[in-house]
């Protein structure tokens, strides 16, 4: 019956269509499908998985740094929504509103959560009276809604799954220092575990949070040069504490507001890993949060021996602690090595009757498909050196990717001609700070800006807009 079956089929080439190509992608990987609810989807359990493993991931670093995890409601009552004045004209035009409850109106319409800031402020003015109660280090694992025009899977949708933290301190040093522990620890998981380098910094006053003192953000290049914003992590100082009246009594026994946090990341990473690592085979995973790590492929498995040994060989990585599973279906091996290119399973393992009497397999990475023929006596070790070739492998190629597409400019003409020879990419330009510029910048260029590198560069002594002098070197692109 397998050898009846399709090969896997051809997706479109990504330098021909890019977002076809992503298009593809998602479905034939099997990550989503599309939902009678427009611009909502179905997330595959292949798809789940892998937010599963980015959930397990960063739920531990939350709880290593003392954080715990808190549930809040999915409704927001309009008057409490309403308490923070930039906070919710911020958010007006991407609010879906309940109104009628069974058979009645409801007498306050109900905000389906876009953000759960003032969830948690209502929550905290009961619970924090005194500094003893502080800090508060909360997080929460949900979903939100944003009535979004334009949906893409996973880069924007109506609903998307995500984690909210919101945390109160004692003192703005010490929220400050929260606001960027966090962004340092979406950094480092998505350079570590998901081979990802992110650029990281403030966002400009005008792209801050609604709501925020300061918006902090890592901006990653995709492989076709748009940036994607793939974390933020927000400074409120105690503008929503005064607006909810959450106030302590400190050790001298007199009142003071607290200092507030938020910091979140969405589902939008795993399109991040698609358009990072993905190539024209399909996904490539990083082994941190593939849901299969080895995929074991008998070849010949119709011949005495073979399916007990690669059995043998599945349970001894299971053992090890790996993702592993075991291909014994009917289908052709070509069809198999198809099928797992296309999953982006970081390894796939060859197992045949030479390479049995010869006490050895074969192992492929998805990154360059380069072949190792490995003993069966040091198989863990060799698989665990398989894996760490395909994330710094990753890592190589999205780093290289990110250094071809990136180009400092001093003025709007040569943004434009760089943009015209070199496609997309990232451009380091001097600001002098008002909005006007920065607007100016997009309207004549199309790129707009994604942060303020902390690693600043003296690209120019004056702003790439109008001349004046700068201090500040920007990140600018075209972005998801």
């Amino acid at each position: 019956m397998g050898q009846d079956k399709k090969m896997v089929e051809s997706i479109t080439s990504m330098d021909v269509d890019f977002a076809q190509w992503y298009t593809d992608v998602v479905k034939k990987a099997d990550l989503i499908d599309y939902s009678s609810v427009k611009g909502c989807m179905i997330y595959r359990p292949y798809g789940y998985a892998i937010w599963e493993n980015i959930q397990k991931i960063l739920d531990g670093k939350f709880k290593a740094t003392g954080h715990e995890n808190v549930y809040m409601p999915l409704f927001i009552p309009e008057g409490l929504l309403e308490k923070e004045k930039d906070h919710v004209e911020g958010f007006a035009p991407e609010c879906a509103w309940v109104t009628v409850g069974g058979q009645e109106n409801l007498s306050e319409k109900l905000c389906v959560r876009p953000t759960s800031e003032t969830l948690f402020c209502e929550h905290y003015a009961s619970i924090i009276k005194s500094w003893r109660d502080l800090p508060k280090l909360y997080n929460q694992w949900c979903s939100v809604v944003r009535w979004e025009k334009n949906t893409r899977p996973f880069l924007r949708t109506r609903e998307f799954l995500w984690q909210e933290g919101h945390t109160m301190h004692a003192t703005a040093k010490e929220a400050r220092e929260e606001t960027l522990r966090m962004l340092n620890i979406y950094a480092d998981f998505c350079e570590n575990e998901l081979a990802m380098p992110v650029v990281r910094g403030p966002k400009t006053p005008s792209d801050k949070f609604a709501g925020a003192e300061d918006t902090y953000a890592i901006e990653a290049l995709m492989h076709d040069g748009k940036a994607l914003q793939a974390g933020t992590s927000h400074y409120f100082g105690d503008g929503f504490a005064k607006a909810f009246d959450i106030r302590y009594t400190d050790k001298n026994n007199q009142l003071q507001y607290p200092h507030q946090t938020s910091w979140g990341v969405t589902t939008r990473l795993i399109g991040a890993i698609i358009m990072t690592h993905g190539d024209d085979n399909g996904l490539v995973l990083p082994p941190a949060v593939a849901p299969i790590q080895v995929v074991i492929i008998p070849v010949a498995q119709h011949k005495e021996g073979v399916l007990e040994k690669a059995s043998e060989i599945r349970d001894r990585l299971l053992k090890a602690g790996y993702r592993v599973k075991l291909d014994d279906s009917e289908n052709t091996a070509g069809w198999k090595y198809s099928e797992y290119e296309m999953k982006g399973v970081p390894v796939r393992l060859e197992i045949g009757p030479r390479d049995i009497e010869s006490n050895q397999c074969v192992l492929v990475g998805r990154h360059n498909r380069e072949k190792s023929f490995v003993s069966l006596d040091t198989l863990e070790t060799s698989v665990a050196d398989k894996l760490e070739e395909v994330r710094s492998g990753l890592w190589e190629k999205a780093l290289k990717n990110r250094e071809n597409r990136t180009s400092a400019c001093t003025s709007l003409d040569e943004i434009k001609k760089t943009l015209d020879e070199k496609g997309d990419g990232f451009i380091k330009a001097m600001w002098c700070g008002p909005e006007e510029c920065e607007d100016k910048v997009k309207e004549i260029t199309g790129v707009g800006s994604r942060c303020i590198p902390f690693k600043q560069e003296k690209i120019a002594e004056t702003c790439v807009c109008c001349g004046k002098p700068a201090s500040q070197m920007v990140l600018w692109a075209k972005a998801y």
